[in-house]
């Protein structure tokens, strides 16, 4: 795609290119679902995943959207606790939870790390706990984390696209090392990882899309990765329709989706999952949009290539 030109990406023009944020409660989480997904021995089972609202992650991703629904100071004490809390309080009881923060877990501006006993007293009976944090904080506070919860804990680590050239324009302050040492780390202390991928980010044809989110599935896995999910990349936080202007950007079609989802599980190097998060907006096609995503998310639940989808 065109180069970046007189774009110079840093957190000030990130920041300076957004709208408002959305007018959340402290107390309570933004959002919760719970959804099914294929474990590791192969059972498909719910997932209880919590949004949690919290303070801004200090980090300026250029992709990144998810200050819309994040506080300006951090959470007083008991307020994230208290949000598990009033979601269990209403959920059907289910083996799994992910805890997802806008950010990074163990950013102590984010979770306070005397949160962590009364988070692991509510978690007694889950068998897996996934939360998600950049690699800057992965250190001790994952290791006091996991030894307070009684379940296997899995982080969550936005490895995004292994072009270095990209991934330096992505703004993340984070190199190739940084994700590798992380993951060796966490695996060092019994910690499983999972890591996100990004499907064409910004500057990236379509082809080069497909390309560098394969890459980048090729090298999570060769770091000791368990599970990588693919994250088609979005417009919505300002920066991206900044550059989508100056034809920098734009979103992956639904069938390059297909096709990373299906090297990555016929890798079988570990799960691949595809974000089904509203889908229709990278459809080129009404007509076969449907049984596309219905494809999708049964290879989701399966890990096995199902049959093409062929549009007349």
């Amino acid at each position: 795609m065109n180069d970046p030109g007189e774009i110079r990406i840093t957190d000030s023009w990130v920041k300076a290119c957004r709208g408002e944020k959305n007018n959340v409660d402290p107390a309570l989480p933004y959002s919760w679902l719970v959804e099914k997904e294929i474990s590791p021995s192969g059972s498909v089972e719910d997932v209880l995943t919590i949004f949690l609202t919290n303070r801004e992650c200090q980090f300026h991703c250029l992709m990144c959207d998810l200050w819309k629904n994040t506080t300006d100071h951090t959470s007083g004490d008991g307020l994230v606790s208290g949000q598990i809390e009033w979601v269990l309080n209403q959920t059907p009881a289910v083996k799994h939870i992910k805890l997802y923060n806008s950010g990074s877990f163990f950013d102590p501006r984010a979770i306070p790390p005397g949160e962590y006993q009364r988070i692991a007293a509510l978690l007694e009976g889950f068998q897996t706990v996934i939360v998600e944090s950049h690699p800057a904080f992965i250190g001790d506070r994952c290791i006091e984390f996991r030894d307070a919860i009684k379940a296997d804990l899995q982080v969550a680590i936005g490895l995004e696209c292994v072009n270095i050239s990209i991934l330096e324009k992505l703004n993340k302050r984070m190199t190739l090392d940084d994700f590798t040492g992380s993951v060796t780390f966490l695996l060092d202390n019994d910690i499983f990882t999972r890591s996100f991928i990004l499907l064409r980010p910004p500057f990236l044809t379509e082809h080069d899309g497909i390309f560098w989110a394969e890459r980048s599935i090729d090298f999570a896995f060769d770091a000791g990765v368990e599970c990588c999910v693919i994250i088609p990349v979005r417009g919505g936080n300002g920066a991206m329709e900044q550059l989508a202007a100056k034809g920098l950007f734009s979103p992956p079609d639904i069938r390059s989706l297909e096709k990373v989802l299906e090297y990555g599980i016929e890798k079988q190097a570990g799960r691949v999952f595809a974000d089904t998060w509203d889908l229709k907006q990278f459809s080129m096609c009404d007509k076969c949009h449907t049984a596309r995503a219905d494809r999708i998310s049964g290879m989701n639940l399966t890990q096995r290539i199902l049959p093409e989808i062929i549009c007349l």
